[in-house]
């Protein structure tokens, strides 16, 4: 699967640093394992007839939900990351069309809402989270998957395995940091938390829009 390596675009660092999937590191298997076992789990929960993954970066999880004959589409604000999104589509005889590039802050009720909307490693690149969070409300038709690494063990385990010292284990692009209570307190003004997971080292919350519950 290609990825962006560390690519940047107006300035912001863009999809994965490096390819966590497919690394063959032990303990990063097993914290992507528990990543992946949580999402799967609540997406399972949900059983939606369709998904817009906002963020999809390389498209790691669109194209997974894709071969699974789900209703799905993957947008990203960048350009390059959508165009390795595509490749990886083609690579897996899969829809490209399926990805379109659109910043989050541009997400419409209209054209870009789901019954699941899956927003994962996200909000902590964003200058603005608050306003990702009110456009995540006029998309999400009812349920948001949301998740950011949780601080500081995020940025402790960057540390111990010499990762990003010169600046306290904080990853490339994130510029925003949260605890895991600060995290929960923060989305919960805005949706209603029905689950949360916490998958090593992430915060991972199952949310409901408050709008649309009946």
């Amino acid at each position: 699967m290609k990825i962006s390596g560390g690519l940047t675009e107006k300035g912001v660092v863009v999809g994965n640093c490096y390819d966590k999937y497919g690394s063959r590191n032990p303990i990063a298997r097993r914290l992507i394992k528990g990543f992946e076992s949580a999402l799967t789990e609540l997406v399972d929960k949900v059983k939606p007839s369709n998904i817009h993954e906002v963020g999809c970066g390389e498209g790691y999880w669109t194209l997974r939900w894709l071969e699974q004959g789900i209703a799905v589409r993957g947008s990203d604000f960048s350009e390059k990351v959508i165009e390795l999104a595509r490749m990886n589509a083609l690579e897996r005889n899969l829809s490209p069309e399926v990805f379109k590039i659109r910043s989050i802050y541009d997400l419409d009720s209209a054209s870009d809402a789901a019954e699941l909307v899956v927003c994962c490693e996200v909000l902590e690149h964003l200058e603005r989270p608050q306003d990702g969070l009110q456009r995540l409300q006029l998309v999400a038709n009812p349920y948001l998957i949301v998740s950011v690494p949780c601080e500081p063990i995020w940025s402790i385990m960057n540390i111990v395995r010499g990762k990003y010292l010169r600046n306290l284990g904080n990853t490339p692009g994130h510029i925003q940091r949260w605890s895991r209570s600060k995290f929960i307190q923060l989305v919960s003004r805005y949706f209603d938390i029905e689950e949360v997971r916490k998958p090593v080292p992430w915060t991972m919350l199952l949310c409901r829009c408050r709008s649309r519950l009946a």
